[in-house]
């Protein structure tokens, strides 16, 4: 406590003697000690604690007062009002100081100490002056510290909710609502869980959701993408090393695992871990421990895992390539996150939400589109899920200026690239292996590239002339390839 700090006192005695007995222990210390008010019964006291927030740092009040509010009853009620006001009490009732039962229901209520007034052969002071004085000062101590924490309590709570809404999932489409319900779900568990979803789709995004939901929600998220990082070094970045336990070893180095230690780490790409990390991960779940390069004794840790996976899991194990206790142990909670064209109307959510997101970051007013913009989104097959249409909004920012037009939208350099589409003209998706003769390779190559082009073009019209074909001739190359 500093010298230019003062205790702020709130007696609660009905016995004038007693009042007297409290000023005199008080007045040693009056210049950092301060008898604000004294008051005779409970109500009184309650109605200045309500009328005067943080006036007051400490309660001193007879457990036996006047009137029908008192003991631990008064002390509930002074608590509620202030839960930062600590509260000693004084009392006549008992001189024998090991009545624990006395005790702990006047901690329980919420006082900070109590003490008995006096044994009988002590008039001026409180009995025991110097505990009494003491306590004074550790409870004023107390409420600091506990303001303190509220504080910091606070502030982390608000950087949650900020990390919160900046990585909220945009979506109102059934799969996403079921999601979310899972995101909420899960969270209040410690549950290993196995995210399953394209590239693209926000599986990170999902994997923060959880843990900011969590109680492991102050800890540390740790993000790792197991396809990264070289197989030599997975294992020294995941469980960390000592000084000297390797060749250009210099110094030791705290693993992932380490510093997400009480937090969650999440393993993206978890398909691509070699499986001699594979095994030390394994145990890792299995034994809350992990084994540090160059160190013979184990590390306890306490770490949720959400790993992540566009591959099949199930595939990998059955072709040797994953582990399949680990499996097992990573997917105790599937959770599926849906391509973006099985969203439905939640492409246009995004793109609006994007729109705005952009806008804003470039201090530019967001542009308006049109239902033929819509049209077009909603029919693209968005391979790039929910990526390629973030990086699609960034390039219709940058290069449309008010109005976003269906023709904007249709540019190849905005939506459509065809090293991306290569579902549509892969040769071996086509004729499966076969060699066939080059007039159906011609025929089926239409059909796919046809279906494209329309796929991205806001009408047969829009698609004619951008294939460079009268309408007329687009409508009876589609009718000979069965397409109308």
């Amino acid at each position: 406590m500093s010298k230019n700090e003062q205790i702020n006192i709130l007696l609660v005695e009905d016995e004038d003697f007693d009042v007297k007995r409290v000023k005199n222990t008080l007045n040693y210390y009056s210049s950092m000690v301060k008898l604000l008010d004294v008051v005779s019964n409970g109500l009184a006291a309650l109605q200045l604690v309500k009328e005067n927030p943080d006036k007051y740092d400490v309660v001193i009040m007879d457990y036996q007062i006047s009137g029908g509010l008192k003991g631990e009853e008064l002390i509930r009620k002074i608590k509620d009002c202030d839960p930062l006001i600590q509260i000693i009490v004084i009392t006549k009732m008992t001189i024998n100081i090991t009545n624990y039962d006395f005790a702990n229901n006047l901690l329980r209520a919420g006082a900070f100490w109590y003490c008995t007034k006096y044994p009988g052969n002590i008039e001026e002071y409180i009995y025991q002056p110097t505990d009494f004085i003491l306590s004074i000062f550790n409870a004023y101590e107390k409420k600091k510290l506990e303001k303190q924490k509220l504080k910091s309590d606070k502030h982390l709570k608000q950087s949650i909710e900020k990390l919160l809404e900046s990585k909220k999932i945009i979506g109102e489409s059934k799969p996403m609502l079921q999601l979310k319900e899972n995101i909420e779900k899960y969270a209040k568990s410690d549950v290993n869980i196995l995210i399953n979803g394209p590239s693209g789709t926000g599986k990170e995004l999902v994997a923060w959701n959880i843990h900011l939901k969590s109680k492991r929600r102050y800890e540390n998220f740790i993000p790792i993408n197991c396809g990264s990082i070289p197989s030599e070094l997975i294992e020294s970045e995941l469980f960390g090393f000592e000084k000297g336990s390797f060749t250009g070893a210099n110094g030791s180095k705290a693993g992932l695992f380490e510093i997400a230690n009480n937090g969650t780490i999440f393993l993206d790409e978890v398909a691509e871990l070699p499986l001699s990390a594979q095994v030390k991960l394994l145990r890792v779940i299995q034994d809350g421990e992990i084994e540090k390069i160059g160190r013979t004794e184990k590390i306890s840790v306490n770490v949720r895992i959400i790993a992540a996976t566009n591959k099949n899991l199930a595939n990998e194990v059955n072709n040797g390539r994953f582990r399949e206790d680990l499996y097992y142990r990573l997917n105790v909670v599937p959770i599926d996150v849906v391509p973006l064209k099985d969203r439905g109307d939640d492409i246009i959510l995004l793109f609006d939400y994007f729109l705005d997101y952009f806008s804003n970051d470039m201090g530019i007013p967001k542009p308006t589109y049109d239902e033929k913009v819509k049209e077009i989104l909603l029919n693209y097959k968005w391979p790039g899920n929910v990526r390629e249409l973030r990086n699609v909004v960034q390039r219709l920012i940058l290069n449309c200026s008010g109005t976003i037009t269906a023709k904007d939208v249709s540019n190849p350099l905005i939506l459509g690239n065809q090293i991306i589409y290569k579902d549509e003209t892969n040769f071996e998706d086509i004729y499966n292996g076969q060699v066939l003769p080059l007039k159906e390779v011609e025929r089926l190559f239409r059909i796919k590239y046809f279906k494209y082009v329309r796929s991205i073009s806001s009408s047969d019209s829009a698609a004619a002339e951008r294939l460079g074909l009268a309408p007329s001739n687009f409508y009876r190359m589609c009718k000979e390839l069965g397409l109308k």
